[in-house]
């Protein structure tokens, strides 16, 4: 089977979408079970291309999210003789002899339309139509297949849920070694609570702010946050400032995932009170790394996190605030979500993903 996967935007940002690419095509490399594996690749890369193991790699001139990329993309793509078109980032090009499979990772910009920008919104309204002429599609959660049953023209029989799984490099690492790495890198030092993701509406990062404000008051901990800054951030940089926060409140930007390691085994805690999320992905990285995780109770995280974390209301800074103090305060309970945390992140697997992701493949091609 000659099985195409647009890894264009892996070129173009180290965001969630990207690192599933990644992950996903070595997984899927690795099974060895007579595939093809087609890398399509931007050709004017805006980040350092990550290595996307592949048997065959075409590049292309049509870069991710452009408004003719329907109707460009099939014309680059001649010739390839594809069985399968994997679209990770939802949106699929008009098929030219291939079957269509999708990947939906949330469908935030349904259910809160207000957080997107004009651009992106008019990308992701798409989705309605990508989902109805693929012949299947992957939700990434029960949480985010149950929006598409909802929210989208969805044929449910065509709907197949595939977990995500954190980077296998992903493990725990001595604490102490763990600090010195971090402030070798950042000149990060002392106790910390990390969040990972980008400054973006849906992250809830203004309450996080407001959370981390109060406490601050009993617990001498910092806040690091690493993420690139995304659409509509100003009410982040606006927080720190309104709460005289600047002593406190670390800004390291975008980070690659093969530099998050040590920040997640050195975090006292990762705080994720995201307004929604598809899969949350970076509470199982930190969850594999030995590190216990609060996050809010929507979308997919009670799902991903179990009772391996403390969930809290992501619209109440007092109660992010009471998670976060509980976990800092109390380091028996601590221990007890670091093993809970750790045996939930080994029920995920991208063996596992690549596996189920193959008979969703055979199931498109079959159909």
């Amino acid at each position: 089977m000659r099985i195409g996967i647009d890894a264009r935007l892996a070129d173009y940002t180290i965001g969630g979408i990207a690192r599933y690419t990644v992950q996903l095509s070595r997984a899927l490399h690795a099974l060895a079970r007579g595939l093809e594996l087609v890398a399509i690749r931007s050709r004017q890369p805006r980040v350092t291309p990550p290595e996307l193991i592949a048997t065959e790699t075409r590049t292309v001139r049509t870069p991710p999210h452009h408004r003719f990329e329907r109707y460009t993309l099939p014309w680059e793509l001649r010739g390839t003789h594809l069985d399968v078109l994997h679209s990770p980032d939802f949106i699929a090009p008009r098929a030219a002899g291939w079957r269509s499979v999708v990947t939906v990772h949330d469908l935030a910009f349904l259910r809160m339309p207000h957080i997107l920008t004009s651009d992106s919104r008019r990308y992701y309204g798409q989705v309605h139509r990508a989902v109805r002429e693929a012949n299947a599609v992957i939700a990434v959660s029960e949480a985010t297949a149950c929006d598409l049953r909802e929210l989208t023209p969805v044929d449910p029989a065509r709907v197949h849920v595939v977990y995500e799984a954190a980077d296998p490099t992903l493990a725990p690492m001595p604490r102490d070694e763990a600090a010195a790495q971090v402030h070798a890198r950042w000149g990060v030092e002392g106790p910390f609570v990390l969040f990972v993701g980008t400054l973006e509406p849906r992250k809830n990062v203004p309450v996080l702010l407001e959370a981390f404000g109060l406490i601050r008051r009993e617990f001498p901990a910092r806040l690091v946050l690493a993420g690139g800054t995304g659409w509509l951030a100003h009410d982040v940089f606006a927080t720190v400032q309104k709460l005289a926060l600047d002593d406190g409140v670390v800004f390291l930007g975008d980070v690659p995932p093969a530099e998050l390691r040590p920040l997640y085994c050195a975090a006292e805690v990762l705080a994720l009170p995201s307004l929604y999320e598809g899969f949350g992905l970076t509470a199982l990285e930190a969850m594999a790394c030995g590190t216990p995780v609060v996050v809010s109770n929507a979308g997919s995280l009670p799902e991903i996190v179990g009772d391996a974390g403390v969930i809290v209301h992501p619209d109440d800074p007092n109660d992010v605030a009471h998670g976060i103090g509980w976990v800092l305060g109390n380091p028996q309970f601590r221990d007890v979500l670091v093993q809970r945390g750790l045996a939930r992140a080994a029920c995920f697997s991208w063996d596992r993903a690549a596996r189920e992701t193959l008979a969703v493949y055979e199931r498109a091609v079959s159909a």
